[in-house]
């Protein structure tokens, strides 16, 4: 199997043009190397393996050590021959960058569009267990809702687990080693199912009491049927993290279509054993819990074999040394905090507005659960920059140059993708409020956020593509600063804001001012001359001291 990136094929050779001075020979570059010479209207390339077909008009071939001879003999170019030459080879590095550059846009397209439905299909299993419990019990669906926080919510603290296989992965096929690749899926495998039996101990033994902390003693009835579905998903979390390890290893192999298909079938089945279970057997919301239960450990074995289909043995697993584990801890530990940092200023907005009264707060659950749906469709171009850029950055065919082409497609699509959301988003509770409440002055309220909800969202797609590339890059511990650092001064602001009886709008302006202060910190520190983005000394004792 090849493992070079389609990536590759979408730049040419190109021909630094800036500061070029003419010598008897032809124009030589900044550098001091002669990159092409005019004779008999025919253009000679000196440093590259490969002939261009034709520049402003005229033929391009390699030189060789004849024609150099004869060239010095015949003279010097005219001035005027020498600008019509500088410019046809500009405007053919130009066509040559804006072709690459949409190649790139295709190619990102075709992994981050199935990489989409990999977000959506979690959050879709517990809506369809929420329509059809619904339409039995309303206390079942009542205890549906700290039932599904309780499981879904949980699974966020296992998310380092997943990036750090996407980036262990990736960056060992960059290095063209499968021995190393298998290694890492081996150790991780076993790093999943370990976490997984743990998360199924602490589900049986405490599983009802984070549930009573979560609702209050006094919901009796919720509690016992929450606690049922509960026990009975909290069987699949060994199978669900050794999924995520698969999932994991597929997109770090850069095939988002693997996992799409298992998670597809998985909301198929989820979905059918609803209607089976709950409507036609009446088993209610235990029913709605065997279904997602089964739906997740057949995800599972189809990740596996997806990864067995690649050549992988996908049910190997390996004990991890102390050094290795030490390895995999430190590309966590800035991961879990930063994904840690987002979720608690999430949770930070929610308990500010709960202090503003019920209709507010009832605005706000429906804009944050809008804008939460809406930025899922951003997280697969934070997937793209750690699948296909370790290659670039840090792969035996190591090109920045080629990497800062990518990063700039990625934040352009992430520029159109978060416009686009933003109108979408915004239109709905502007032109259809009446979908989520048909109180006036919840709708009131919604309304007066819009402008902050708006420019919170269309920047997030972007600075996902550009915290997915420090990441590729290994740059984890400026990531986690910096967002630890965001974080703290977000929920300073919020503070203060508290204390003199802020509006909803100026929780939202802050939520604004929290995603704008991520992107303009990871785009400082991705343009910066020493990065990992420029500097490949540096990108090379990053990767190596990780």
């Amino acid at each position: 199997m090849s493992l070079k990136s389609p990536i590759h094929q979408f730049c040419t050779p190109r021909f630094e043009i800036a500061r070029t001075s003419f010598g008897r020979n032809g124009v030589v570059s900044r550098s001091g190397v002669r990159y092409f010479r005019l004779k008999s209207n025919r253009i000679f390339i000196s440093c590259c393996a490969s002939p261009i077909h034709e520049v402003a008009g005229r033929s391009i071939a390699p030189i060789s050590q004849n024609e150099e001879e004869e060239e010095e003999e015949e003279g010097h170019l005219d001035v005027a021959e020498k600008v019509e030459l500088v410019k046809g080879i500009s405007e053919a590095e130009a066509s040559s960058e804006n072709e690459s550059l949409w190649s790139q846009m295709v190619e990102i397209a075709k992994f981050s569009g199935p990489a989409v439905g990999l977000w959506i299909c979690g959050p879709m299993m517990s809506l369809i267990d929420t329509a059809v419990v619904g339409q039995g019990s309303s206390t079942e669906l009542a205890a549906l809702g700290p039932g599904t926080v309780l499981c879904d919510n949980t699974s966020y603290v296992f998310m380092f687990l997943s990036i750090a296989t996407s980036n262990l992965v990736a960056t060992s096929l960059a290095r063209q080693d499968r021995n190393e690749v298998q290694h890492q899926i081996s150790m991780l495998l076993f790093i999943g199912l370990a976490c997984g039996f743990l998360m199924l101990f602490c589900t049986r033994l405490y599983g009802q009491w984070a549930l009573t902390a979560f609702t209050g003693a006094k919901n009796a009835e919720i509690i016992t049927a929450a606690n049922t579905y509960v026990q009975i998903r909290g069987l699949a979390w060994p199978a669900i993290l050794v999924g995520w390890v698969a999932q994991s290893a597929s997109l770090g192999m850069k095939d988002s279509w693997g996992p799409l298909k298992a998670l597809a079938a998985a909301s198929v089945i989820n979905g059918i054993g609803d209607i089976v279970l709950c409507r036609f057997l009446d088993y209610g919301i235990a029913g709605a819990a065997w279904a997602t239960m089964v739906s997740q450990v057949v995800a599972a074995y189809m990740m596996v074999e997806a990864l067995n289909s690649k050549g992988y043995n996908g049910y190997a697993i390996t004990v991890p040394s102390p050094n290795e584990l030490l390895q995999i801890f430190s590309l966590a530990a800035p991961v879990f905090v930063t994904m840690m940092s987002k979720v608690a200023f999430y949770s930070l907005l929610v308990y500010f507005a709960t202090s503003m009264g019920t209709k507010t707060v009832a605005a706000h659950q429906v804009m944050i659960q809008v804008y939460c749906m809406c930025t899922v469709f951003g997280e697969p171009l934070s997937q793209t920059s750690q699948s296909f850029m370790p290659e670039l950055i840090c792969g035996v065919n190591q090109n920045l140059a080629k990497a800062r082409t990518l990063l700039k497609s990625l934040v352009i699509i992430g520029a159109a993708s978060g416009l686009i959301l933003g109108c979408i988003g915004t239109s709905v509770p502007w032109l259809f409020p009446k979908i989520f409440s048909p109180d006036l002055e919840v709708i009131q309220e919604m309304h007066k956020v819009l402008i902050p909800f708006f420019l919170a969202l269309c920047i997030t797609p972007s600075t996902h593509s550009l915290e997915g590339t420090l990441m590729a890059g290994r740059d984890l511990k400026f990531l986690s600063m910096s967002m630890g650092g965001i974080f703290c001064l977000g929920s300073l602001v919020l503070l203060l804001a508290s204390s003199r009886a802020y509006s909803l709008s100026t929780c939202w302006f802050t939520l604004v001012a929290f995603q704008w202060s991520r992107f303009l910190v990871a785009l400082r520190r991705l343009t910066l001359r020493n990065g990992i983005l420029y500097n490949e000394n540096a990108t090379n004792h990053k990767l190596k001291s990780a």
